[in-house]
């Protein structure tokens, strides 16, 4: 199958940001639609309508799509797919529900288990990023014109970005190998795009997360040259596996 990578992505940046105005409309209103799925993980009106916005969009593509939001569709199925789209319509619920504006949508285009584009959405911020192996990655603020985003190449750990929302004791141990970084606590995967940015060097990630929690932001970090590997074993996070949990990670510089 021949793919426009380029074409592809300007889908996905339009499918995300559709979403987000989906996102928002909800996000300004009096009823959010609060449910709790079998997780315990809390579900909105937002999360749904943004998974329908964003199908709509890459339905025209005729590339399959795995969405937190969508069917569960068995490994017997997904396994045969050579390309497929993971789309989390909306990461980040818990702090979407605190109205602290860190929540994201992600939409990640996979060839065999690996992203080779990403893009990352964050509406409050009106913050819009993407990556792929032949345009490098982009962001863009608001109406501004978009600039390239390039990485640091110095290796020196000054700040760490670690998950708002779950810090464990295996979290506090791996920051204490670095007494003298600074610490940035964030929601969502905002937290990979600091990396992104230059304006930390590290994400260590020592709680579970899905494949699509981190697909969209590893498609712009590879771009970028930068990776997100598993540990203990320090290779590169694979995608469309029959359990899609992902392992412990730690997002850096290659």
């Amino acid at each position: 199958m021949g793919i426009n990578i380029e074409q592809l992505t300007q889908t996905a940046v339009m499918a995300a940001r559709a979403a987000g105005n989906r996102i928002m409309q909800v996000y300004q209103s009096a009823d959010f639609g609060l449910e709790y799925k079998s997780d315990k993980s809390p579900l909105t009106k937002a999360d749904k309508a943004a998974h329908d916005e964003i199908i709509n969009h890459l339905k025209n593509t005729e590339i399959p799509i795995l969405s937190e939001e969508g069917r569960n569709i068995p490994y017997e199925e997904r396994e045969k797919w050579e390309y497929f789209w993971m789309v989390d319509p909306l990461d980040g619920t818990k702090e979407f529900v605190k109205k602290n504006g860190e929540f994201t949508v992600n939409i990640a285009l996979i060839h065999k288990n690996k992203p080779i584009m990403g893009v990352l959405y964050a509406p409050v911020l009106d913050w819009m990023y993407w990556g792929n192996g032949t345009e490098g990655a982009w962001k863009q603020e608001g109406q501004q014109a978009p600039f390239e985003l390039k990485l640091d190449n110095k290796h020196e750990v000054k700040t760490i970005v670690v998950s708002l929302s779950h810090q464990s004791e295996e979290t506090k141990k791996f920051m204490q190998a670095y007494p003298n970084a600074n610490i940035i606590n964030m929601g969502s995967s905002l937290k990979f795009m600091l990396l992104a940015e230059n304006k930390a060097q590290i994400y260590p990630r020592f709680a579970p997360t899905m494949e699509w929690d981190t697909a969209a932001a590893h498609g712009i970090l590879l771009s970028l040259g930068a990776d997100i590997f598993k540990i203990p074993e320090n290779e590169s996070l694979v995608y469309n596996k029959e359990n899609l949990l992902n392992p412990f990670f730690i997002a850096r510089n290659k």
